[in-house]
């Protein structure tokens, strides 16, 4: 979440124990008309405290159930239908304005039933978003249609509603095919009463922002603690000198230079109704944190905000996300050249690949990958902010991706960090457990990678440049294509579990296509040789298919023969530029007229088996020969009966006619 929502749970916090307080002392009549102090909360935008006075107002028309300690007295006046239907939407709305989709759906569900649409038109748009937000992804398609079809007010609002459909076709795939990776909240005192997040490792030591309660001020306020190794990563809170008094002053989302000696971090405190921030740094100097000193007018201008500051290993560049002037609206990523002294000498914003109309936040950028990790609530993605990475090639950053789930999730999904000491883990903040708040959780990576030797089928020997590309079987789109050198090598990464196939093609082979399976473990292909290979071809030779077998005489298939005619159908399918002639040959038993119509029957009920399964008359050609073209000796050189070699001869075998 951005830093402002953490203010927003100060307030939940503090507002609860205003309650407590208030129900033992002189000012419960405070809360004796909770309607008109949910309507004063809700303009405030204290949505927390606006849910607490409307659902006392519910609890005071029979809406729910009576609290066991209530505010004031049970006694309640007889409501007319419209005042439920306020209470109601107002209670809805002030759960959803706080991420609390769960309580939200089922308030603005009473609303849709209680046939108050008209009244409140966007109450099922907010519904569907519950819905989506809460992973029932049919039911919100469903109501977000019924809301795009009916409302006729501000396209804005039918604008989200596309969006959201779009999310939720988008997040049915998802959490269908996963990321393969692990996401666990960290647990000892990693994460608290308050929100946890935009945690860094440097070496074995940790550095992170967390509100929880300060114990000496009695507060929930933003500040930034250290957890180190040489303490049992006990966190520690990190205290700067002679920092001036601000109102609600707060501090999080550290970043450190590679001497560790100069900390980047957001600053914010109230001035009267607004909340102002900046980044500042403090340099470490005679064993204590200085003065926090703002950072020019290159990142902080004034009048508009700049948060959540990154500094690339090298120590040169800032990233950061600013609503500052030159943008794309709303937050954006930005990036700073900065100076000896650790100063910005300019700022760039990252534009239209990287940035959107909505927020961008808490950029990561791997130096080593040239790629950029960052949050984003304005592409397609699962809901909330959602992780999204663009590369830097060329001069030029690539359309941003979503990381996909596990990685993202239906809530807010901010501040990625790698673990230095170990590649397969990286550290993410997240509200996904949560009804408000961030939590800090480890992610483990079990992706893995996909590895093989291409072949010649005949010769068993590696061949040299076979393209080889690496295709999602959903969207059929080619994901990675390379081709093989002289080993015969080839490697992909395989990330999720969806369904994925490698293609291999080369000039004089058959191109063959391979389903990946979902353990990443290639076994032996079984296309034509059992194992992972290309089978050469010439134009007009033939190819004799082996186990196609009949019962003497007959020119029925075996089911045997139906096995090895499937191999056939796979490789037409795989190359479908190539014509074939499919001939059937007969041993030398017979007359020539019995032997070339029993094979033609033969060859006919094999090409009829191959396009039952799809493949076009005008790719398959049957054609019976009979004895005529034997391959083997019918017979001894003494006249006697030779049955390897009339075995040789019956025979069905297909020819490679042109390739288109």
């Amino acid at each position: 979440m951005s830093t402002p929502v953490n203010s927003a749970i100060m307030k939940k916090i503090s507002f609860i124990l205003l309650c407590v307080l208030c129900l033992h002392g002189t000012n419960a009549q405070n809360f004796s008309d909770p309607k008109s102090l949910g309507d004063k909360a809700f303009r405030e935008k204290n949505y927390y405290e606006a849910a607490v006075y409307y659902k006392k107002s519910a609890e005071g028309l029979n809406l729910v159930k009576q609290m066991q300690i209530p505010f004031n007295s049970p006694n309640s006046k007889k409501a007319a239908p419209v005042d439920k239907a306020y209470v109601s939407y107002m209670l809805a709305e002030s759960y959803r304005l706080y991420q609390n989709y769960l309580e939200a759906e089922g308030w603005y569900y009473n609303v849709i039933n209680d046939n108050f649409t008209a009244k409140y038109p966007l109450a099922r748009l907010w519904y569907g978003v519950c819905l989506r937000a809460n992973q029932h992804f049919d039911e919100s398609i469903k109501q977000l249609q019924q809301f795009t079809a009916a409302y006729k007010g501000d396209s804005k609002y039918l604008a989200i509603a596309d969006k959201e459909i779009a999310t939720c076709h988008f997040a049915k795939e998802q959490y269908q095919y996963p990321l393969l990776i692990e996401v666990d909240k960290m647990t000892g005192t990693w994460n608290s009463d308050g929100s946890d997040y935009a945690i860094i490792k440097r070496d074995k030591n940790y550095w992170f922002t967390s509100s929880r309660l300060i114990k000496d001020d009695k507060k929930h306020l933003n500040r930034v603690y250290a957890a180190m190794a040489g303490n049992n990563y006990k966190p520690e809170l990190i205290e700067f000198k002679a920092d001036e008094k601000k109102n609600e002053l707060e501090y999080g989302t550290p970043t450190l230079n590679p001497t560790g000696r100069r900390m980047y971090f957001t600053r914010w405190y109230k001035e009267g109704s607004k909340t102002i921030h900046a980044i500042y740094k403090s340099e470490w100097q005679n064993n204590e944190w200085n003065k926090p000193e703002k950072l020019n007018a290159n990142v902080n201008v004034d009048g508009f905000n700049s948060i959540q500051p990154f500094i690339t290993p090298d120590g040169k560049r800032l990233f950061f996300a600013s609503n500052k002037p030159g943008g794309e609206g709303g937050d954006d990523i930005w990036v700073a050249d900065l100076d000896d002294a650790g100063n910005p000498s300019n700022s760039i914003n990252l534009g239209k690949s990287v940035n959107s109309p909505e927020d961008e936040q808490a950029p990561f950028y791997d130096v080593t990958e040239s790629r950029l990790i960052y949050s984003s609530k304005g592409f397609l993605g699962l809901g909330g902010f959602d992780f999204f990475e663009s590369d830097y090639a060329n001069g030029n950053w690539t359309a941003a991706r979503n990381m996909g789930y596990p990685m993202n999730s239906a809530k807010d999904d901010l501040y990625y960090c790698p673990d230095v000491t170990d590649a397969n883990k990286f550290y993410i903040s997240s509200d996904r457990a949560s009804e408000c708040c961030l939590d800090l959780f480890g992610v483990y990576d079990k992706r893995h990678i996909l590895s093989g030797i291409v072949a010649d089928c005949e010769t068993q020997q590696a061949l040299t440049g076979v393209t080889v590309s690496f295709v999602d079987s959903l969207s059929k789109q080619t994901l990675k294509t390379l081709t093989v050198d002289r080993s015969g090598r080839y490697t992909f990464m395989i990330n999720t579990n969806r369904p994925y196939s490698i293609t291999l093609k080369k000039a004089g082979y058959f191109t063959k296509v391979v389903p990946v399976p979902a353990n990443g473990k290639m076994n032996n292909d079984t296309l034509i040789n059992p194992e992972i290979c290309l089978q050469p071809f010439k134009v007009n030779k033939p190819i004799v298919i082996k186990n196609i077998l009949y019962d003497f005489g007959k020119n029925e298939l075996r089911p045997e023969s139906k096995l090895e005619l499937n191999k056939l159908i796979k490789l037409l399918k795989d190359n479908p530029k190539i014509r074939i002639e499919l001939a059937s040959h007969t041993d030398s038993i017979g007359s020539s007229a019995y032997n070339l119509k029993l094979s033609q029957e033969r060859a006919q009920i094999c090409v009829d088996y191959i396009k039952s399964a799809g493949v076009t008359d005008n790719r398959i050609f049957p054609k019976g020969y009979g004895k005529s073209k034997p391959i083997a000796p019918n017979s001894l050189p003494n006249g006697k009966d030779n049955p390897e070699g009339r075995q040789l001869n019956r025979r069905t075998e297909f020819t490679v006619l042109r390739v288109d």
